[in-house]
């Protein structure tokens, strides 16, 4: 496997303040003292970028984001993860493109290339999207005829969304319970922004049924694409304020098979810049 030895990038930002800006608010992050997803401890320091550009940055948290890799896995993972009292700060607002209904009838015809996909392996049934961000991809799976369900941790996000009439939760994936089995769950761009993933691939298992789906997408930093911004310090990736891995395919895969999963499909998110998209079904 490739060994990335990633320069830190520099990332152009419109935020000069005149003095310097206030230290970090104390216990902002909780430190990994170990992989994330191996759990070695042989891991050492990549690289560190300035993520005051992105738009949930505040002068209350630090500007600057520094990103580990394990020796043994590989795996890219920031330093730590944010706090109770730093994710208050972090969920204060929303972007643009996650408020409930954004540009729907546009994202509509991408959440349909997604669902079309599924279709090969499940047709009907509970549709439970973890982290449901503008909801488009839940509110297309409905036309398709499944029943959705959504789960977000912005309380704002769950109650537009019952102004939809659908079925919406503000509770971790990992505390969640349905009252049957799902027959497919999405975690669209969801899962880099688990401080554990693999507690979020152990919940989706638990709560699909056999063969069910999991859908899953994010950015792929083993893309040609992700090594062409690196070339350029131009990868917003790294300054990405609410993630907390970067992950490879092939890495992906084998934290799927050790979750219970089968991936059955690869393909090319449109979702978002340099990201992939994957099914994989409960073994």
């Amino acid at each position: 496997m490739i060994k990335y030895n990633i320069p830190a990038v520099p990332v152009q930002t419109t935020y000069r303040p005149a003095t310097p800006p206030p230290a970090a608010m104390a216990g902002e992050l909780i430190d990994y003292l170990a992989c994330p997803l191996c759990e070695s401890k042989a891991f050492g320091p990549l690289c560190s970028a300035d993520c005051s550009h992105h738009p949930r940055y505040s002068p209350e948290l630090s500007r600057t984001m520094h990103w580990r890799q394990c020796s043994a896995c590989r795996h890219v993972f920031r330093s730590g993860y944010y706090s109770d009292a730093a994710l208050n700060i972090v969920f204060r607002g929303t972007n643009e493109s996650q408020v409930v209904g954004y540009d729907l009838e546009r994202q509509r015809y991408v959440s349909a290339q997604m669902i079309e996909k599924v279709l090969t392996y499940q047709t009907h049934g509970t549709w439970l999207d973890v982290g449901f961000g503008n909801a488009s991809l839940l509110l297309t799976a409905q036309e398709y005829g499944f029943e959705p369900v959504g789960l977000d941790l912005r309380s704002q996000s769950v109650n537009e969304l019952r102004k939809w009439g659908v079925a919406a939760h503000c509770q971790d994936v990992a505390e969640f319970q349905l009252s049957h089995p799902a027959s497919v769950i999405s975690m669209a761009d969801v899962l880099e922004h688990m401080p554990f993933p693999k507690v979020g691939l152990h919940a989706a298992h638990r709560l699909l049924h056999p063969g069910g789906v999991l859908l899953i997408s994010l950015p792929n930093m083993g893309s040609p694409v992700w090594k062409a911004l690196d070339a350029n310090n131009a990868n917003p990736y790294w300054g990405e304020i609410e993630h907390y891995h970067n992950f490879e395919r092939d890495r992906l895969y084998a934290l799927l098979t050790e979750s219970g999963f089968q991936p059955v499909r690869y393909g090319i998110s449109q979702r978002y810049r340099v990201c992939m998209e994957l099914i994989a079904v409960k073994a």
